[in-house]
């Protein structure tokens, strides 16, 4: 059982307050005055004895004298400057008496809450000196006051050390209390206990001469806090001392902002969590080259594209959004979950081993398994995750990232919903790799990727009719590399539309300089192959521009592709190959049946030739005939030229040109040479 409350004593005694009236009442030195709005006019309406005194009036005349009759300086409106509502003022004016003569005096009116009454305390001034200084400093005071009062800007004004003389109504407002609270030094009051001290310290500068600048959260009379730079400048007032001025900027607003710019700027907007950038900087700062303990699990969602191609790109994100959430869930507090990009996420701890990465990967993987429901379909969610833990080898924390990169494209190659720790013989060949991409896109920039030609030569009379442009890479250090190789690698590393530009460009060239060296005995054309990640829009201005540079015309450039390459997207290829045959240059199906074509939709796309692939030239050796003869057929059946591959013994040209192959191709008619040899090539055969 609580004790029984005993009521609070008031603070101060009605007898007290009631001596401390009588005292100022009667008393013969202090001046007071108490004025109240009348009927719309500001009237006196009580006195003391020292204003009797001072100012010659009984009591009586006093009572309902206009305050304008007192201070007749002050013309129309401007009483209300003197008496105002919302806070104290303080005034030098001159006070006319009984007598009708003014008694200089400083007159200081404080409003009572309700704002309808005012107690004027009026003090004279003692001496010339007095008076002069006084007016200096009130003159200094009201244009002060005058210029600030109503300015946005939050304003403090000291005369003479920490003590306030004078705030606006912005400051007012910012911190939420009347002008009475904060002046002599209760605006310190606001200023937060933390940021107090720095204040304090800019201040004692700012007196001593020069500026100031101090940044401090205000604590508002609700407890909000406003963060604020307040800028101190030194004053001087002749008679009173050093002081100063202060200017308030609230940058709340502005810290936040920036804030949520940084936010946007570290994480992905969809799913909320830290993006690529946030995960540098995350794993550069905890990363310690020798160290270890830093594991890193890079995850890649399966079978992701079905979802998008399927459900729509909503449920998509639906799907990032609730993996993002389960991951968060799984992994420990002190983890960090980023999304790398796509369907991509990184998961960074400190203090695993391999084998805790590993369970936490296969931890993860059970929960991202759970059944989520999208467009009202069930789908359960999987995930490729590449595992690394730092090494000695690790010499920068970009390699921890990239090696797990290239663990997770391991796990999904093994065939995906799997987790594989990066061995150190597949991190050699990775950065292997690197390297080689990185020397391939040199080699490209420096066009030291070269051509050789091949002739192809017309069945019925052994002719050359044309040639086939074949690049050739040879590495500073490694030697010889092959096409095979070299070309697969510029399509996985996004070189292959550079790799593209110089070989059409170099051919055309090398045509243009065979006409000029040649005339008439000049291949008439050249064929170039064409990547199927160079099918899109741009191949027709390419070839156009290529052509127009070197000032030949289209029929002397006829274009390959991969049978594979155009049924990626036949729609999209068969636009392509119709800018390019509306063009004038010729088309031809290269490597024809290795893939998987429809033959009915073979006979609509715009092609003139098809290339018999070289595995099947070969099988004419071990007297299989089946394939060539079939494709053969199929071409004279469309309406299509046939170039039989990889011809290598004259048994094979005579079988082929029984079959009816068009023209043929292979190192026992020709192997393939630089243009300079080509050119001596052309010529001796001309004559």
């Amino acid at each position: 059982m609580s004790a029984p409350s005993v009521p609070a004593e008031p603070l101060v005694s009605a007898e007290i307050v009631s001596s401390i009236f009588y005292g100022a009442a009667v008393s013969d030195t202090l001046v007071l005055l108490v004025a109240e709005l009348v009927g719309g006019t500001h009237r006196v309406t009580w006195g003391n004895e020292g204003a009797t005194h001072l100012l010659g009036y009984g009591l009586e005349d006093l009572r309902s004298l206009p305050v304008a009759a007192l201070v007749p300086t002050l013309r129309g409106g401007e009483v209300k400057l003197l008496l105002r509502r919302e806070r104290s003022a303080r005034m030098t004016l001159p006070v006319r008496s009984a007598s009708g003569a003014f008694v200089e005096s400083v007159v200081i009116a404080t409003p009572t809450p309700s704002g309808r009454m005012w107690t004027l305390r009026l003090v004279a001034a003692a001496n010339e000196q007095e008076r002069a200084l006084r007016a200096t400093a009130d003159a200094s005071e009201q244009r002060f006051a005058t210029l600030t009062e109503r300015s946005p800007i939050p304003t403090l004004l000291s005369e003479q050390g920490m003590r306030l003389a004078h705030v606006n109504d912005a400051f007012c407002s910012l911190v939420g209390l009347q002008a009475e609270q904060l002046l002599g030094t209760g605006w310190m009051a606001t200023v937060h206990p933390d940021d107090l001290d720095g204040v304090i310290e800019q201040v004692v500068a700012v007196l001593g001469g020069g500026d100031g600048e101090a940044q401090a959260r205000l604590v508002r009379e609700d407890g909000t806090e406003r963060t604020t730079v307040i800028r101190f400048a030194h004053l001087f007032t002749p008679g009173v001392g050093a002081g100063f001025v202060g200017t308030i900027e609230d940058i709340t607003d502005r810290l936040a902002f920036e804030a949520r710019l940084a936010h946007q700027a570290n994480h992905d907007p969809l799913t909320g969590l830290p993006n690529r950038t946030r995960l540098a900087e995350h794993v550069g700062a905890r990363f310690t080259r020798g160290g270890g303990g830093l594991a890193c699990l890079f995850l890649d969602l399966d079978n992701f594209k079905v979802v998008n191609d399927s459900l729509g790109h909503a449920a998509g994100d639906e799907l990032l959004i609730e993996v993002a959430t389960r991951l968060r869930a799984t992994v420990r507090p002190g983890d960090l979950v980023a999304r790398f990009g796509g369907d991509e996420f990184v998961v960074v701890c400190e203090g695993l081993d391999e084998d805790a990465a590993v369970t936490l990967a296969a931890r993860i993987g059970a929960a991202l398994a759970r059944p989520v429901r999208l467009g009202g379909v069930e789908v359960r969610p999987h995930a490729s995750v590449g595992v690394t833990v730092q090494t000695d080898e690790h010499t920068a924390a970009e390699e921890l990232i990239r090696d797990c990169d290239i663990a997770m494209y391991q796990a999904k190659a093994g065939g995906k919903g799997r987790i594989t720790v990066l061995d150190q013989q597949a991190r050699a060949e990775a950065r292997d790799k690197l390297r080689l991409v990185a020397d391939l896109r040199s080699a490209i920039e420096r066009r030291q990727i070269t051509l050789l030609y091949q002739p192809i030569f017309s069945t019925a009379d052994r002719t050359s009719v044309a040639v086939e442009s074949l690049a050739r890479w040879r590495h500073p250090e490694r030697g010889p590399i092959s096409p095979a190789t070299f070309v697969a690698l510029a399509e996985e590393s996004g070189l292959i539309g550079g790799l593209g530009l110089l070989v059409l460009d170099e051919t055309c060239r090398q045509l243009a300089a065979w006409d000029r060296e040649l005339g008439p005995a000049a291949p008439l054309r050249a064929n170039v192959n064409v990547s199927a990640l160079q099918l899109d829009e741009n191949l027709h201005p390419q070839v156009v521009a290529a052509l127009e540079r070197h000032g030949l015309e289209p029929a002397r450039l006829s274009v390959e592709i991969t049978e594979s390459a155009l049924m990626k997207d036949p729609s999209s290829a068969r636009a392509v190959l119709t800018q390019l045959r509306d063009l004038g240059v010729q088309l031809a199906i290269d490597d024809f049946g290795t893939g998987y074509s429809s033959l009915a939709y073979l006979r609509h796309l715009p092609v003139d030739c098809l290339k018999v692939d070289r595995s099947f030239v070969a099988e004419l050796a071990h007297g299989h005939t089946e394939i060539a003869s079939a494709v053969i057929a199929l071409a004279q059946n469309l309406g299509l030229t046939t170039v039989a591959e990889g011809v290598e013994t004259a048994e094979q040209a005579e079988q082929l040109a029984r079959l009816g192959a068009g023209y043929l191709q292979g190192y026992s008619l020709a192997q393939p040479m630089t243009g300079a040899c080509t050119a001596d090539w052309f010529a001796a055969r001309a004559r």
